[in-house]
């Protein structure tokens, strides 16, 4: 059984005891937490639509972390110009504890 989730603008598909990593959330490690925005739900069956609209994912906040660093470098031929930055990602890592359809 899998569900696609959305958070953090983003779509995720997870099944029962999954970690994943998704956008920041504001909630202290050890907390659950509950998706509401399910796009899909499938056991045997994909259902979608008016068929998933009550339907829940849980899951325990294992870690808030940040991504490795990523270097953004700009530079313009010629003129002397060049802007070295870089950029740490705010993450969540969350288990899937139970998919309610």
């Amino acid at each position: 059984m899998y569900a696609i989730i959305a958070t953090g603008g983003k779509q995720y598909k997870v099944s029962e005891g999954d970690v994943i990593k998704i956008e920041k959330l504001e909630v202290e490690a050890g907390n659950t937490v509950t998706f509401d925005q399910i796009i899909a739900v499938s056991d045997k069956t994909l259902k979608v639509g008016e068929d998933v609209a009550k339907a829940t994912v849980t899951a325990t906040v294992m870690d808030q972390g940040r991504a490795r660093k990523i270097i953004i470098y700009k530079y313009k031929r010629k003129s002397g110009y060049h802007k070295k930055n870089g950029h740490r990602q705010a993450y969540t890592e969350v288990k899937i504890d139970k998919i309610n359809s």
